[in-house]
């Protein structure tokens, strides 16, 4: 039988951010943009929440004793998130007047194809 190496990080966070945007769509969110690059950072996925834009970081995790996936948001990690949120807002002016809000979706577990995301709304604010 060959020998399969695990799925790279990179492919592991691809399937991370389809399965939350799936989770958040089924939640009646309306998928606008997947990892938009600004130079002071990227944004996972843009999402509609009626009015509200909505800018999501997903984050995988294994179990760690060093903290969950949520807790893996730095504040670091928000600054670059809003830096990269007003960059978009300067990109598209159409949607600089819309409520904005920052959600995290994460995935603490081995195997992304069982973990059950949990989805913090409003995670933090500008």
């Amino acid at each position: 039988m060959p020998i399969t190496s695990p799925p790279s990080t990179t492919t592991r966070g691809r399937e991370a951010e389809e399965k939350a945007c799936r989770f958040l769509e089924a939640k009646g969110l309306r998928f606008v943009a997947r990892n938009y690059r600004a130079p002071c950072g990227e944004i996972d996925l843009i999402l509609h929440d009626g009015m509200a834009l909505v800018f999501v970081e997903v984050r995988l995790r294994r179990p760690s004793r060093f903290g969950d996936a949520i807790e893996s948001v730095t504040p670091r990690k928000r600054a670059r998130m809003t830096a990269t949120a007003a960059h978009y807002l300067q990109r598209h002016p159409t949607l600089a007047n819309r409520p904005c809000r920052f959600d995290v979706v994460a995935f603490t577990g081995t195997d992304i194809t069982t973990t059950d995301p949990h989805w913090l709304k409003g995670a933090f604010g500008v």
